[in-house]
């Protein structure tokens, strides 16, 4: 799943591309008359669907933004697209064609835009300079709705916790909100999106690597001293993540339909079986479940407390 970095590298993109331009048209084929509960008020509802298009059309791309894990694309009428790119989904800027049923990129495009992983278009948004902003979403999973406020309280905004990567978040407010939970595993506290915002399976292992914490340390029973190179850890590694456009070891793409590097530069992500790279450590990383989530680390150079 996309996680803070590779939502920033699309926002960013967002906020080069189609911020200005003015809603044309609306278009998805995952509209159901009868959704299930959870997918009502969004693009997989026909009924909010019809209400959808009639608020977005004509309106002009104020601004961008994210919100945890959220893309928020701001509106000249007040409302906002929300959109969650939940596990397989990224956005596509180009300019598209609709032929045989599906919406493929103009043959003037990129080549990027061509890419098998961006084959799987579900929801397009016109704009009026003749270009679209494509939802590729492989297992249809991502989230398309429309709110009124940054703390929308139907889709639980109001209830995520700070930005790690804010001026704000000292480090005192980090070992508060980990604190919450000081019994979980260091891990799940990391990715509770109500403790923090924005980290996921990734991230949470690079930064718990990087800090020397094996991810079943109970946060109770982690010293200041690796508490405070885990907050550092964290600043540094998701800022790297954003620094590489994300990480695309699986289906992520940017708005250009290009790959994130930082897949290129784990230390434990995926690494299972391989020697830790750490210089004078000899372990191996070791992959786990962790509380129904997988866990790759170093259990010679990651303390467990």
């Amino acid at each position: 799943m996309p996680e803070l970095p590779e939502v920033t590298t699309t926002v960013n993109g967002l906020n080069r591309t189609i911020k200005g331009l003015a809603i044309s048209d609306v278009w998805t084929d995952i509209a159901k008359d009868k959704p299930i509960k959870q997918f009502e008020n969004t693009l997989k509802d026909r009924n909010f669907l019809i209400k959808f298009r009639k608020e977005v059309i004509g309106q002009k791309v104020i601004k961008s933004e994210r919100r945890a894990k959220n893309i928020l694309i701001h509106l000249s009428n007040g409302k906002i697209i929300l959109i969650h790119l939940k596990m397989t989904g990224h956005l596509l800027y180009g300019k598209y064609i609709y032929k045989n049923k599906k919406w493929l990129p103009n043959d003037n495009e990129k080549d990027s835009l061509k890419d098998p992983f961006n084959r799987f278009v579900h929801v397009v948004f016109s704009f009026t300079n003749g270009k679209h902003l494509a939802f590729s979403d492989s297992r249809k999973f991502g989230k398309v709705t429309l709110i009124e406020e940054i703390d929308d309280i139907k889709n639980g905004l109001h209830q995520l916790g700070p930005e790690p990567l804010d001026k704000n978040f000292t480090f005192s407010k980090f070992k508060e909100r980990i604190f919450h939970y000081p019994i979980k595993s260091i891990k799940t506290v990391l990715m509770d999106q109500k403790v923090i915002a924005g980290i996921g399976n990734i991230y949470s292992d690079e930064m718990l690597h990087d800090s020397h914490i094996h991810p079943e340390s109970k946060p109770k029973n982690i010293p200041d001293k690796y508490l405070k190179d885990l907050y550092l850890s964290m600043k540094k590694i998701l800022s790297k993540g954003i620094d590489f456009g994300g990480d695309s070891m699986s289906d992520y793409r940017n708005i250009n339909g290009e790959r994130g590097n930082f897949q290129h530069h784990h230390k434990v992500y995926q690494k299972k079986n391989k020697r830790c790279s750490r210089k004078n450590c000899k372990g191996v990383i070791i992959r786990k479940v962790i509380n129904g989530r997988s866990s790759h680390f170093c259990d010679k150079c990651q303390k467990l407390f």
